[in-house]
Parts: structure tokens; sequence; C-alpha cells
């Protein structure tokens, strides 16, 4: 098994790192109601995709 001569410094190692922080996500705003949301999934709010009602939302009855 190959084994490195010299060892590597704090600069490299840090400069290899460099693309591994988590980025922000792309969020978008709902066509419908305007929440951000990740895109290519259904809305939590309004329940709609691609201009199509997905799931149907829940009515809190108040008593």
């Amino acid at each position: 098994m190959a084994l490195p001569k010299r060892r590597k410094s704090k600069s490299k190692s840090r400069m290899r790192r460099s693309h591994d922080a988590i980025g922000t996500p792309n969020l978008r705003p709902c066509p419908k109601c305007g929440i951000y949301t990740l895109p290519h999934r259904i809305c939590p709010e309004c329940g709609f995709y691609k201009g199509e009602q997905v799931i149907e939302q829940k009515v809190k009855i108040a008593e």
C-alpha cells in the first residue's frame, strides 16, 4: 500500500476541505401562496405542485 513521504500541511488539508462546507438551500417562492420552499417539492402550506393541488389542506375547526 502506498504511503505519503511527507506529512500534508495544514494549508493543503484546509484547501482540500474547502468544498465540504454545507451551502445554503435553494429556496424559491411558491406561485400560489408565496412561501419559500425547496424546488420540485409539494408546497407544505397550500399543497400545490406544478399548478395542481396534490394534497388537501387540513382545516382546523375552532370550537
